[in-house]
C-alpha cells in the first residue's frame, strides 16, 4: 500500500505527534553521529575520534542533538498503547514480548549476519585486522542504544503493571534512585552509580505510559513551565553545578541527573507542541513523510554507521575527500559533503535492507505453556547478552575478523530460539501444545 493511502486512512484518534517525534529523534541521532564521529585514514590504517573531545563549543549544541529521552518517551507511549490493546484482547505479557520484538530483531539479525559474512570475506581477501576492527566497531555503535531499548521492551509487561498501580509515582521513584546513585558516584562509591544505565531510561519510558494514559495532560502554559523548569535545573546542574555540560557521552555514560533535567525540558516541549503538531500532521504531506520515515526507522538507525564506514573506506584511501585537521574551518566545511556522502550510501543500504523491516510477519497465536515461556526467557537472555558483548567490544578488539564472535553467536542463537518460539509455539509443540 502506498504511503499516501496509509496517510489518508489514518484514524483521527491516533496521536500523530508520537510518530513525528520518533522520526525526528532518530534523524537527529543519525546526523549527530555523522558529524561528531570523525573517521580518519592514514598510512593504510583506519582510525577515528570524537570531535566532541576537541571542539569544546559543541557541548552546548549537544543539548539540541541529545534526543534519546524523546525516543524513550515516545517508546513508552507506543509500548503502553500496544500493551493495553494486547491485554484487552486476552493476550499475556510473554506473547506481547514475542510479537513486539519481532520487528526489532529482524533488521538487527540482518545487520549481524551481514557483518559476520563481510568480515569473513574481508579476511579471505587479506584486509588487515586493524582496519576490520575499526570498521566493525563503527558499524556496531547503534547496538548500544538498541540494547537499552530492547531491555525496556522486554520489561514492559512488568513496567506497565507498575504504572497501572502507581502512575506518576513510578517515574518519580526512579528519578530519586538516579539522584541517590549520582550522589554515591560523586562520593566515589564504586559500582552503585552504574544502575542509572537502567533507571534513568526507565523513568522516561514510564513517563511515556503516563502521557498515553492522560496523566501528563496539562495546558500549554504549564507545559512551557515544565520545559523552562527543566532548563533552569539543567543550567544549574551543569554550568553552576558539578556536572559536565556535554549531553553526549559525558552525561550518558552512565546517565546522570543532568540528563534527567534535559529529559524534563524535552517532555515539556513535546507536551507544549502536542496540539500544534497534531493539527499540522493532519495535512497529508507532512503526515506522509512521517509515515515513510517510521516505516524504515530501524533500518535507518542500524545501518547509518555502516554507511559511514563504507563512505570512509571509499573516499579517504582514494583521496576523493581531504582530511583537514581538527579544529579548523576546513574540517567544518568538509563535514557537509561528508554527511551527504554518508546519506547517499545509507540510501542504498535502506533500499537493499528495508524490505526486512517492512515485511509484515504473519505470526500464529502462541498458546501459553511452560515451553513457550522458558524458550522466550532463554532466547531474550541470549539476545541481550550478545548485544552487550558486541557493544562492549571496542575498535581494538583482537578477533581475527574484528568481530566479537561470542557476542555475534549468542545473539544469533537467541534470535533463532525466539523465531522458532514465535512461529511454532515453542519447539514444535504447536498451537495446542502444553507443558
Amino acid at each position: 500500500m502506498r504511503v499516501r493511502d496509509l496517510a489518508e486512512r489514518t484514524p483521527d484518534s491516533r496521536e500523530r505527534s508520537v510518530d513525528m517525534w520518533r522520526a525526528l529523534a532518530i534523524c537527529l541521532v543519525v546526523l549527530g553521529h555523522w558529524f561528531v564521529v570523525a573517521v580518519t585514514y592514514r598510512d593504510g590504517r583506519l582510525g577515528g575520534y570524537n570531535a566532541l573531545d576537541v571542539l569544546g563549543w559543541l557541548d552546548l549544541i549537544t543539548w539540541l542533538f541529545q534526543v534519546m529521552p524523546i525516543f524513550f518517551l515516545v517508546g513508552g507511549y507506543a509500548g503502553g498503547a500496544s500493551m493495553a490493546s494486547h491485554r484487552a484482547s486476552g493476550g499475556d505479557g510473554v506473547s506481547w514480548v514475542l510479537r513486539r520484538t519481532d520487528r526489532l530483531l529482524r533488521p538487527t539479525t540482518a545487520l549481524c549476519l551481514v557483518l559476520a559474512l563481510a568480515s569473513l570475506v574481508a579476511v579471505a581477501a587479506g584486509v588487515n585486522r586493524q582496519l576490520l576492527g575499526h570498521a566493525a566497531w563503527l558499524a556496531s555503535i547503534p547496538l548500544w542504544f538498541l540494547l537499552a531499548f530492547l531491555t525496556l521492551v522486554v520489561l514492559t509487561p512488568v513496567l506497565y503493571a507498575l504504572h497501572r498501580r502507581a502512575g506518576l509515582v513510578v517515574p518519580l521513584v526512579m528519578l530519586v534512585i538516579v539522584a541517590v546513585a549520582d550522589l554515591l558516584r560523586l562520593l566515589h562509591v564504586p559500582i552503585v552509580g552504574q544502575i542509572t544505565y537502567l533507571f534513568a531510561w526507565l523513568a522516561v519510558y514510564q513517563l511515556g505510559f503516563c502521557w498515553r494514559d492522560g496523566l501528563l495532560r496539562m495546558s500549554r502554559g504549564r507545559a512551557i513551565a515544565v520545559a523552562v523548569g527543566g532548563l533552569v535545573a539543567l543550567i544549574g546542574l551543569t554550568v553552576v553545578g558539578p556536572y559536565p555540560i556535554g549531553m553526549v557521552g559525558q552525561n550518558t555514560a552512565p546517565p546522570t541527573l543532568a540528563l534527567m533535567a534535559l529529559a524534563a525540558t524535552q517532555v515539556g516541549v513535546v507536551l507544549a507542541l502536542q496540539s500544534a503538531a497534531g493539527r499540522w500532521l493532519r495535512r497529508i504531506g507532512p503526515w506522509s513523510a512521517v509515515i515513510a520515515v517510521n516505516a524504515v526507522i530501524l533500518t535507518l538507525f542500524l545501518w547509518h554507521m555502516t554507511a559511514a564506514a563504507i563512505a570512509a573506506a571509499v573516499l579517504y584511501p582514494t583521496g576523493m575527500m581531504p582530511q583537514p585537521p581538527l579544529p579548523s574551518a576546513a574540517w567544518l566545511l568538509w563535514r557537509v559533503p561528508w554527511i551527504v556522502a554518508c546519506a547517499l550510501v545509507l540510501a542504498v543500504l535502506v533500499a537493499v535492507f528495508a524490505r526486512i523491516e517492512l515485511r509484515r510477519s504473519r505470526l500464529p497465536a502462541v498458546e501459553r505453556s511452560l515451553w513457550r515461556d522458558g524458550a522466550t526467557v532463554l532466547g531474550m537472555a541470549a539476545v541481550l547478552a550478545g548485544l552487550l558483548l558486541i557493544a562492549l567490544a571496542g575498535p581494538g578488539h583482537q578477533s581475527p575478523t574484528g568481530l566479537p564472535w561470542a557476542g555475534v553467536l549468542a545473539y544469533l542463537c537467541g534470535a533463532a530460539v525466539l523465531r522458532v518460539t514465535r512461529t511454532n509455539g515453542g519447539w514444535g509443540l504447536g498451537r495446542g501444545g502444553s507443558a
